[in-house]
């Protein structure tokens, strides 16, 4: 009897391990088919964003081909290097567009993609993603209102430095009925990078190679 049992037990833990196995190897399998559709669809929504803040007609390069890793910096509130996409239009340098994050967004941190023409003014902004309050916080969206688009050709000049805020706080930009906090990160957060692009601009527009010889490699 004890031995029917052990061995049923016996077999039941082969057929178990064969089942996990056999499970692993199409998770495996599953995820080798995919894994390019994935990534060619991600590039495909990465260019679709870009396009949206940096009009197509206005360069002639690959902006996923002609790309730039900087440092973190404080500016740009992301923790590990940025990748800086370059737009040209044939040898004339015409915006860049890169992440950046807000860490003090209501409910956590709002991920931003911003681009900044060579001339410094702001060419779009556009939410990658945030956990804002539906119905409040996330009319930052530009599927949910146009208050993204203020910031279309602002700079450091125009609104000046000191009116970079929300209206509550003495500033130029609108703020949401019952939320004031998330377009006040919004804010904070594009104003840091035309700050960065301001002080990086040389810096912003060199390809890789050129740009690790001058300030070091950002792979060390």
């Amino acid at each position: 009897m004890k031995a029917t049992i052990l061995r049923n037990m016996m077999m039941s833990a082969v057929l178990l391990a064969g089942f996990g196995g056999l499970g692993t190897a199409l998770v495996m399998m599953t995820f080798e088919a995919t894994k390019e559709k994935i990534a060619a669809s991600e590039k495909a929504n990465l260019l679709k964003n870009l396009n949206n803040i940096i009009p197509p007609d206005s360069y002639t390069n690959n902006l996923l081909d002609n790309t730039l890793v900087v440092p973190a910096a404080s500016q740009l509130g992301n923790k590990g290097p940025t990748i800086i996409y370059q737009a040209w239009q044939e040898k004339k340098p015409v915006a860049v567009a890169f992440s950046v994050v807000a860490h003090d967004g209501y409910t956590g941190n709002i991920k931003l993609l911003i681009a900044i023409k060579a001339s410094g003014n702001v060419s779009g902004v556009r939410v990658i993603s945030h956990k804002e309050t539906p119905g409040l916080g996330d009319k930052i969206e530009i599927e949910k209102s146009n208050w993204i688009l203020s910031f279309n050709d602002k700079n450091l000049e125009i609104p000046a430095r000191q009116k970079w805020k929300v209206k509550k706080d003495g500033g130029v930009f609108d703020q949401f009925t019952g939320a004031t906090i998330t377009p006040r990160a919004v804010v904070n957060a594009v104003y840091r990078a035309l700050d960065y692009y301001k002080y990086n601009e040389k810096k912003l527009f060199l390809d890789q190679a050129k740009y690790d010889q001058l300030y070091g490699s950002t792979s060390q």
